[in-house]
C-alpha cells in the first residue's frame, strides 16, 4: 500500500452491491482517481485488503442485523471521513418496507426454517447509528456524483451535488411534463436530482429512486394526485413506499395512505 496517498475503503452492509458497482463503472476515471487515492479496502474488487484506519470510507447498505450495528460502529472508528452511498445506506432501502409491518411475517414466508434467521425488526440508514460526513442519494448512485465526492475529499471541500428536483433535469432535456400532458403520477417535483430524468424521458412517472430533495413537500403533491389526477390511494402509497420508503418526509406522508 502506498502510504503517501490518502486511503479509501468501501464497505457493504444490507444491499444489492449496485452502488459499489457504480464505482467500478467509472473505469477510466477510476484509474485517474487511483493516482491520487489509494484504494486500500474494497472486497467487491480485490481479495487483497489493507488494515485500517482509513482516510475515507464509502458505505453501501442499511443496518438490518445486530452484527451490522456493531460493525458500522467499528467502521466509523476506523474512518476519518465516512460517506454513505445509495438509498439503502441513506434511508434503509427497499428492505425498509419491513418497518411498516411485522418482519417475522416476511421471514416465515421467505425462509423454510424461520427460526434460523436472526434479524432486526427494522432496516435503517447508517446515519441513525453513527456520524456521517456526507450522504449521496440514489438507487443506484450517479457515478459522476460519486467521483465528485471523492475529488472533493481530496481537495478538502464540500461536494458540489445539485440540490434541485428531477423536474429541473426534465426541463434541461426538453421533456414536456408528463403529469400535465399525460396525467401520469410522478414524484419528480419532490425527488432529488441525479438520474437525468430517466423515467419521465420515456413517459414513465418518477418513482423517487433518489429520495426526497431538500424542502420536499410530498403531502401537497399527493393531495394534487388525489384531486387533479384521481390517483387511487394504493398507487400513491406504492409510490411513496419504494426504494426510499423510510426517508422523511416520504414516511410520514405514506402513513396517511395506509
Amino acid at each position: 500500500m502506498d502510504k503517501s496517498k490518502p486511503t479509501l475503503a468501501v464497505w457493504k452492509f444490507a444491499s444489492c452491491d449496485g452502488c459499489q458497482l457504480s464505482l467500478l463503472d467509472c473505469e477510466d476515471e477510476l484509474l485517474k482517481l487511483s493516482e491520487n487515492l489509494e484504494i486500500a479496502y474494497f472486497m467487491e474488487a480485490s481479495k487483497k485488503n489493507a488494515q485500517g484506519p482509513f482516510d475515507l470510507s464509502l458505505v453501501e447498505g442499511s443496518i438490518t442485523t445486530e452484527e451490522d450495528l456493531q460493525r458500522i460502529k467499528w467502521v466509523r472508528s476506523q474512518s476519518t471521513h465516512l460517506v454513505t452511498i445509495g438509498a439503502c445506506a441513506t434511508s434503509g432501502g427497499i428492505q425498509a418496507l419491513r418497518n411498516f409491518t411485522n418482519v417475522k411475517d416476511f421471514v416465515k414466508l421467505v425462509y423454510p426454517k424461520a427460526e434460523l434467521i436472526s434479524t432486526l425488526s427494522t432496516s435503517t440508514a447508517i446515519a441513525e447509528h453513527v456520524k456521517v460526513d456526507f450522504e449521496l442519494q440514489g438507487c443506484p448512485i450517479n457515478k459522476y456524483q460519486l467521483l465528485e465526492v471523492c475529488r472533493s475529499f481530496l481537495l478538502g471541500k464540500r461536494p458540489n451535488i445539485p440540490k434541485g428536483a428531477v423536474c429541473i433535469e426534465c426541463k434541461q432535456r426538453g421533456n414536456p411534463c408528463i403529469m400535465v400532458t399525460q396525467g401520469v403520477a410522478c414524484l419528480g417535483p419532490v425527488t432529488h436530482a441525479g438520474c437525468g430524468a430517466l423515467c419521465p424521458t420515456y413517459s414513465r412517472g418518477c418513482y423517487g429512486c433518489y429520495g426526497p430533495k431538500e424542502t420536499a413537500n410530498p403531502k401537497a403533491l399527493a393531495q394534487w394526485f388525489d384531486k387533479e389526477l384521481n390517483v387511487p390511494k394504493w398507487q400513491t402509497l406504492h409510490l411513496l413506499r419504494n426504494f426510499n420508503a423510510n426517508a422523511e418526509p416520504f414516511t410520514t406522508v405514506s402513513k396517511d395512505y395506509e
